[in-house]
């Protein structure tokens, strides 16, 4: 029996997505548009010149690009040596979980609840209950917010006064910020574990820890120890059917909150991509037959997505690229390794938040192979179909299409 890895570069997306227009995205394209500013020398930040990301590039990126979205990308033109494709996402939202539960075979069925304009954005009688429950003296902020200008902004206050920041985005989320020491970590888990209690019935898919530390807006820096409070997926993943058939899930990065810890059976952290990258050679050192090695790589997205920060985006890309080699030496010759992303956060893009867009799908191969365009749950059918498992209820393997 196989293995099966599969690495989620989270939020890098690579545009065209067919109902981009109901989320306000029609033309955003991450990859595109990083792609095109290094060429053109407007990612110059801490790197220079075109986007290097050879082997990225020679898995078929600039050919899965040119699917999903019909663009033709400098430095980007040469044929596929990998599995490549573009997959496309029918779940009703732009978010982490959506993306990680439909790439594991499960779409999401119902619409998430968001917290749209207003002031507050976060209503009343969310906070005053979550007050009421936890014994706060209050909470700060309560809108749509970025996360380290929402610092800057909130950060002293919080700490002179005892009231977490709370703060939403375009995305089903409740974030909940506190300082490490002077508010302090267990207690932050506390208030976002009843506030979890409080919105997840809401549908609101997760509500996160943001701990921070520093004494001055200057010197206020988020720490690794974020935590996503998550709703449960509505039917079994790929990790839950991988260990139903007595194999072993082994979680890298936040998967383990994204799934809320259902069907992990190991599960390593690390302070940020590269760190991952490392528990990634580590897991695939330790992973036998029958067993998924699943990945997500948060620091796009965090970082520099929304951030809107072109030039650490296009650094977070090849430094991710050049680590590829090592990952690619530990594969086994019957391991299938696919490469992919969960939504789009076009860092060129207005706003703060993510974009709908479709993802790139790649993989090493004995030869070139194209799959076309397929869907978010083809990826879990086909690694699960790699791995002998029975058919799920969604998608279908692209390997024998």
């Amino acid at each position: 029996m196989a293995r099966a890895i599969l690495l989620v570069m989270d939020s890098v997306g690579c545009g065209g997505a067919p109902d981009a227009e109901a989320f306000g995205d029609v033309g955003a394209n991450t990859l595109g548009h990083i792609i095109r500013a290094c060429a053109e020398g407007r990612a110059e930040d801490g790197r220079s010149g075109p986007l290097h990301a050879p082997n990225l590039g020679a898995l078929g990126l600039g050919a899965a690009i040119r699917l999903a979205s019909g663009i033709a990308l400098p430095g980007f033109e040469a044929a596929p040596t990998g599995l490549w494709g573009a997959a496309t996402e029918v779940s009703r939202g732009k978010d982490t979980p959506s993306g990680h539960w439909e790439l594991t075979g499960v779409p999401v069925p119902w619409d998430w609840h968001y917290f749209r304009g207003g002031d507050p954005a976060i209503p009343p009688e969310i906070t005053l209950e979550l007050v009421e429950r936890t014994g706060l003296p209050g909470t700060l902020c309560n809108n749509h917010a970025s996360g380290m200008p929402v610092l800057r902004a909130y950060g002293a206050e919080h700490v002179a006064t005892g009231m977490p920041i709370l703060y939403t985005s375009a995305d089903s989320v409740l974030q909940i910020a506190a300082h490490e020491t002077h508010f302090g970590l267990e207690r932050l888990m506390e208030v976002c574990e009843a506030a979890a209690r409080i919105v997840h019935p809401m549908r609101v898919g997760r509500v996160i820890a943001r701990p921070f530390v520093g004494e001055t807006p200057e010197t206020f820096t988020r720490t690794a120890h974020r935590r996503d409070l998550a709703i449960p997926p509505p039917e079994p993943t790929l990790l839950d059917r991988v260990v139903a058939a007595g194999g072993r899930a082994h979680a890298i990065g936040k998967i383990g909150d994204i799934f809320a810890h259902r069907g992990v059976s190991t599960l390593a952290k690390g302070k940020d991509d590269m760190a991952l990258v490392d528990a990634t050679i580590a897991a695939l050192g330790t992973a036998g037959q029958g067993d998924l090695v699943i990945a997500n790589y948060v620091d796009f997205d965090t970082l520099y997505g929304h951030a809107r920060d072109v030039s650490g985006y296009a650094r977070a890309i090849e430094a991710f690229d050049a680590r590829l080699p090592e990952i690619f030496a530990r594969l086994r010759p019957d391991d299938l390794l696919l490469i992919t992303a969960d939504h789009g956060n076009d860092p060129t893009w207005r706003g703060t938040d993510h974009t709908r867009e479709r993802v790139p799908v790649l993989g090493p191969a004995m030869a070139e192979r194209a799959i076309g365009l397929v869907g978010f749950a083809d990826v879990g059918e086909t690694l699960a179909a790699h791995l002998g498992l029975p058919p799920g209820r969604h998608g279908r393997s692209f390997l024998k299409i």
